[in-house]
């Protein structure tokens, strides 16, 4: 059973006080320091997000030829989000808006740009 709210993995690149804010409201949220994934591949970070049933957040618009790629292959993902790089308070509110209005299944195999 897939659980209701998305379950956030940030990719290197994202301010790890990003996940306190968000662990501090009830989100589920890794971190690549946490999980021991720091210097991996972007293709490594993603396959890891996506075998612990969590969405990637990154900066990084080189996840969008991963999910092409993930697509093309017929393989699932559990949804990638790519933010534009701001102050961490700007991306919260942002990260809180998709969080409160996307279900889990809603975001598996798309891209959102926050």
């Amino acid at each position: 059973m897939k659980p209701l709210f998305i379950r956030l993995y940030l990719d290197e690149d994202v301010n790890v006080l990003l996940s306190d804010l968000l662990r501090g409201r009830g989100f589920f949220v890794t971190t690549t320091q946490e999980a021991g994934q720091i210097g991996k591949t972007d293709e490594d970070q993603l396959a890891f997000a996506t075998t612990r049933g969590r969405a990637i957040l990154t900066h990084n618009r080189d996840f969008e030829v991963l999910a092409r790629n993930y697509f093309e292959a017929g393989r699932t993902h559990a949804g990638i989000i790519i933010a534009v790089r701001r102050h961490p308070m700007e991306l919260l509110r942002r990260v809180l808006t998709l969080l409160n209005h996307v279900t889990a299944d809603e975001i598996e195999n798309q891209i959102r740009y926050i």
